[in-house]
């Protein structure tokens, strides 16, 4: 982030006009053609966030045509889920320079520290799918979780006929945004009376550790009925294809990227509650350029839908994800 004068001026006008650049809570935009975004995100194994990523350099790459600047995307996330290095990976994204931070956070107590240091030190943080709300980040986008986690269990107990043994799949035990999706399934169980959960199960966030755990359970409780992903993670894998019996346990997960659609297709997995993932990147840039460059306000709070994806609606669902550039999206899905 180094400001560039082409005209010649006095020292007293060059401090003035640098004082006025930097004006604004949380913004750092100068008098530059270059606007640099650190993007970092829980973990770069998990096929939801490298989605993120390619949203965040697409929205850089229209945005720098369209508005003649010139906008970068650091790619700062971690390889797995790890608070402590996300923290670490701030710093140095304020030591690099850059102008704004894009953060979807593993661990909240770990990282607002980290990013109200930025702040303090003139970098805009904006957070996105995770939140810090008790940081001095600009905005958030994402889906309310709470309504996300009771959208899955109703979405299960219609297919159980509301009576069973739920298990509840859900990922790092740290990360606020999935302790308030886990919240939100059991205000929803609470409301069928023979709904049972038979607990919660975390786990890495990688899909191959998260299949074991599904499988894991399965085998350490014979009468489970019914799964709750609050995120897709054993999905990305094709584990469950065969080693999940449709008939003998229901399943409604988060998520719905192109290696997820087979589940729907064999009914393996009905009903799957996308998060337009690509969004979170695009959107998350948007935002960021507007602030940080054009000094617009911005909504502190930005909610992105969910949206319902089942046999209905998978070709149309497949379209939009071949739309958002994703190439791994099987044409039988496409094609009428």
């Amino acid at each position: 982030m180094t400001t560039r004068w082409k005209a010649s001026a006095t020292l007293a006008a060059v401090t003035l006009l640098a004082m006025a650049g930097c004006g604004g809570e949380g913004s750092t935009a100068k008098a530059d053609d270059t606007l640099t975004i650190a993007v970092i995100a829980k973990s770069s194994t998990n096929p939801v966030f490298l989605a993120a990523r390619t949203g965040a350099e697409a929205a850089a790459r229209e945005l720098s045509a369209q508005h003649g600047i010139k906008i970068e995307v650091q790619w700062l996330t971690p390889p797995q889920e790890d608070g402590q290095v996300q923290a670490q990976r701030i710093q140095q994204a304020v030591n690099d320079g850059v102008d704004a931070i894009l953060i979807s956070c593993s661990d909240a107590g770990k990282v607002t520290g980290a990013i109200n240091d930025a702040v303090d030190r003139g970098v805009a943080v904006m957070t996105f799918d995770s939140d810090a709300p008790d940081s001095k980040r600009f905005a958030y986008y994402g889906v309310d979780d709470i309504e996300t986690g009771m959208r899955t269990m109703a979405e299960l107990a219609t297919l159980m006929n509301g009576k069973g043994k739920v298990a509840i799949l859900a990922g790092n035990q740290h990360a606020p945004n999935l302790q308030r999706r886990v919240e939100g399934v059991k205000q929803e169980a609470a409301k069928h009376p023979g709904i049972e959960i038979i607990g919660t199960f975390n786990h890495i966030e990688t899909p191959q550790d998260a299949a074991a755990e599904v499988l894991r359970v399965n085998n350490a409780y014979p009468e489970l009925q019914g799964w709750a992903f609050i995120g897709g993670w054993p999905l990305f894998t094709q584990t469950l294809l065969t080693d999940l019996d449709p008939k003998r346990i229901k399943v409604v997960s988060v998520d719905a990227l192109a290696p997820q659609l087979a589940y729907v297709e064999k009914d393996v997995v009905p009903v799957l509650l996308a998060q337009p993932v690509y969004k979170w990147g695009y959107v998350g840039v948007q935002t960021i350029v507007d602030k940080v460059h054009f000094k617009r306000d911005v909504p502190t709070m930005i909610a992105m839908d969910l949206v319902r994806v089942s046999k209905e609606n998978l070709g149309e669902w497949a379209k939009q994800l071949q739309g958002w550039g994703f190439t791994d999206v099987p044409e039988r899905y496409i094609k009428p």
